[in-house]
């Protein structure tokens, strides 16, 4: 993924011009916030659609990438909690298996908010310091909106199939750097790997369990407090 690829080539770098200075510590009792992007990228492995559908009717979630904003407070010199928060993403759902080249089925919209507790590597003033985290999400899914070419799968002839997608809370892992510009600017990067496994409920009385576990690639621009 292109993404990912230029997250990698960022981290070697910010590691290869740690060497090149301190910065003012991101420490105990310290604010800080970033801005940038996100994407993320549904690993799915799909069940089927309950009777009476095709068998092996199976379903596949486009990726998308939005604006996102993060919160850090440090508790200790090493540890740090964050908070995650994207304009919501917008997911195209296409068939798979046996429906597989059928078009969009439909589009859903997710907002899946993160409170991390991360280890930071290093002493607080490192220009360069990599992280992990593990975080509990709430995924939440709204605008649920089919299109003709789901009725035609799930009623032909009927009126417009509609679904819902269960919200759940689960948890993500974490794996990023810091690289400090200066005394108040830095560049962050991540990782996010999340479970989360659902089901979608047809308003034709159909059911459908998803494992979506995303990838999410972080990159962000920060300013200390």
């Amino acid at each position: 993924m292109k993404v990912s690829s230029n997250v990698v080539k960022l981290l070697v770098a910010a590691g290869a011009l740690a060497v090149a200075g301190s910065a003012a510590a991101q420490a105990k009792g310290k604010w800080a916030v970033s801005l940038g992007a996100i994407e993320i990228e549904p690993k799915v492995e799909s069940g089927a659609i309950s009777a009476p559908a095709l068998p092996n009717s199976l379903g596949d979630v486009g990726k998308d990438t939005e604006p996102v904003a993060i919160i850090n407070y440090g508790i200790t010199d090493n540890i740090t909690a964050e908070f995650t928060i994207a304009k919501p993403y917008k997911h195209s759902i296409y068939g798979a298996g046996a429906i597989a080249g059928t078009g969009e089925l439909g589009t859903a919209h997710a907002l899946p908010p993160t409170l991390f507790a991360q280890y930071r590597f290093f002493s607080p003033n490192a220009a360069f310091r990599p992280y992990v985290g593990l975080g509990v999400t709430y995924a939440y899914f709204y605008k649920e909106t089919g299109s003709f070419r789901m009725t035609a799968l799930t009623d032909p002839g009927g009126p417009p199939t509609t679904f819902s997608i269960d919200n759940k809370l689960t948890y993500s892992g974490q794996i990023g750097a810091v690289w400090n510009f200066n005394e108040k600017w830095f560049l962050n990067a991540a990782l996010v790997k999340t479970r989360l496994r659902t089901d979608v409920h047809f308003s034709t009385g159909q059911n459908q369990h998803m494992k979506l576990d995303p990838k999410s690639t972080v990159l962000t621009l920060g300013y200390k407090f």
